[in-house]
């Protein structure tokens, strides 16, 4: 049993790792010049496939390993910990919505033979208020879970840092690919968690001082 989250935490961090290293832009350029045309219409569905279905061997240790319960929600605080995680998922929905999600889940490139021209760079709906609302979704749904085993735990915490490096990554690449504009999103808007308007009232008084 003492071994069993260390077990599931290894295979998390595993996954994330296998899953930063697809999404690079080096091996996605390096998959682009060997293949061409075929790599860029099939990859991004691809990766979402292989994401999907590398997570389910996680899911089964979680299922099988020898695991505790290490607290239960009680009522009525349990139905506040589901209708956040309803929140959270509708916020994931959302998030996506205001992007483009037929490029997001791969199904836009299938019927492309290469990328278009650059992309605008979303900064309304969610994105207003924090510079990933997907991932900041992400965190509220799992985090929200009424019933933490160990195992669970362990889950919860290497998807917490694979979400962040993710994040972290994902900045560089942004940075990359739209410059200054993105430089200056970011220096308004925080990552994952929206500030308090107080704070933006004070940050501007502060400003203008």
């Amino acid at each position: 049993m003492i071994g069993s989250p260390w077990l599931v935490l290894a295979a998390v961090l595993v996954y994330g790792l296998a899953h930063s290293w697809l999404a690079s832009r080096g091996v996605k350029a390096r998959i682009y010049n060997r293949f061409g045309a075929r790599a860029y219409r099939i990859y991004r569905l691809l990766y979402n496939l292989f994401a999907l279905v590398s997570f389910l061997p996680i899911l089964f240790l979680v299922w099988r390993l020898p695991d505790r319960t290490l607290y239960a929600v009680p009522f009525p605080w349990f139905m506040l910990c589901l209708a956040g995680q309803f929140a959270a998922a509708l916020m994931l929905l959302v998030g996506l919505l205001q992007t483009d999600i037929g490029s997001f889940l791969g199904l836009r490139q299938l019927f492309q033979d290469s990328p278009d021209e650059q992309q605008t760079l979303v900064v309304h709906g969610l994105y207003r208020y924090v510079r990933h609302p997907l991932y900041t979704a992400g965190l509220v749904f799992i985090w929200l879970t009424p019933v933490m085993t160990a195992n669970l735990l362990a889950m919860n915490v290497g998807l917490t840092f694979y979400i962040i490096l993710g994040a972290w990554f994902e900045e560089r690449k942004l940075l990359a690919e739209y410059g200054a504009a993105y430089a200056e999103y970011r220096a308004a808007t925080p990552m994952l968690l929206p500030r308090p308007r107080w704070f933006d009232m004070h940050g501007k008084k502060s400003r203008k001082a």
